[in-house]
């Protein structure tokens, strides 16, 4: 794959289900107070750490507010040679409507 793709949340989740790693691009107090359970926190201060450590062959699930900034992060990781990207359109606010159950609160260290 050299580009990313855009796909709804039904699809989402069944990459998640199969070991997709899930990264919320979201501001860290709004990502604190919801997101999609087991999702990875990344923003400009942790991308490059986030790289270094991540297999750049496994799936990865961008999610933003709404589906609009995850393209642009999903573009930039295929350019970072990650080979499997994949944007969630609607981004988290159309996953709450449709995985209620799939959310999590945290604290950000």
């Amino acid at each position: 794959m050299t580009e990313f793709k855009r796909i709804p949340p039904q699809e989402a989740q069944a990459l998640r289900e199969q070991g997709a790693v899930v990264v919320d691009v979201r501001d860290p107090q709004t990502y604190g107070a919801s997101h999609i359970s087991g999702a990875v926190h990344v923003d400009n201060h942790s991308i490059a750490d986030f790289i270094r450590q991540a297999d750049l062959d496994k799936p990865v699930v961008v999610v933003c507010y709404h589906g609009n900034s995850s393209q642009s992060a999903a573009a930039y990781l295929v350019g970072q040679g990650f080979s499997d990207v994949y944007s969630l359109d609607g981004g988290f606010e159309l996953w709450r409507t449709t995985y209620p159950d799939e959310t999590a609160q945290s604290q950000l260290e």
